[in-house]
């Protein structure tokens, strides 16, 4: 047997399992956040977490009147994660109703809520604090204007749609913006 035949396929496969690279990475992916309740302080790269797959990333706070959305955010992750799609949920206390004790933050979302998809520590979304993955979904569409405001993003990293806080996870119109980034190709 040739050496060619026998490098070739190695390399060929090494190139399919090399990580995503920073440039293929949509801008609105690129960074870190801390993991919500992480012993360890993991911190989530968004590129490797999210990028090619459908997203719905939303700003969450435990003290909200909106808050039991998420059990329907669950429901939704639940029934479309075999499709791809992924939630990504921000808690912030720029509208002042999250808790500042990350454990009761854990507790609301965990315990309360059942939630079982991402959850990072609580960050800035609206203004110049705001981290650059909401500047660049308010760039796209617009600046959360409470909690629970709602992006849809596609596997290209572009916003698709947003909803208002009073939007459930079971409207009609989040629903076909959700089935819309399934269906796009990375």
């Amino acid at each position: 047997m040739s050496l060619r035949r026998i490098l070739l396929p190695a390399v060929m496969l090494s190139l399919f399992s090399l990580p995503v690279l920073a440039t293929e990475c949509p801008q609105l992916l690129q960074g870190e956040l801390p993991k919500l309740r992480d012993k360890n302080k993991e911190q989530i790269n968004l590129c490797e977490h999210f990028a090619g797959k459908p997203l719905l990333v939303v700003n969450t706070a435990s003290h909200c009147g909106f808050a039991p959305q998420f059990k329907g955010l669950e429901a939704l992750y639940k029934s479309h994660k075999d499709q791809g799609l992924e939630v990504l949920g921000v808690p912030s206390d720029d509208f002042n109703q999250e808790d500042p004790d990350l454990t009761e933050t854990a507790k609301v979302c965990y315990v309360n809520y059942g939630v079982t998809f991402t959850m990072v520590e609580p960050q800035h979304v609206k203004g110049d604090e705001a981290i650059p993955l909401f500047k660049g979904l308010a760039e796209q569409s617009s600046a959360p204007r409470w909690n629970f405001y709602k992006y849809v993003v596609d596997r290209q990293g572009k916003v698709v749609a947003s909803f208002s806080s009073l939007t459930k996870p079971d409207d009609p119109d989040l629903q076909a913006a959700l089935a819309k980034a399934i269906a796009s190709k990375p």
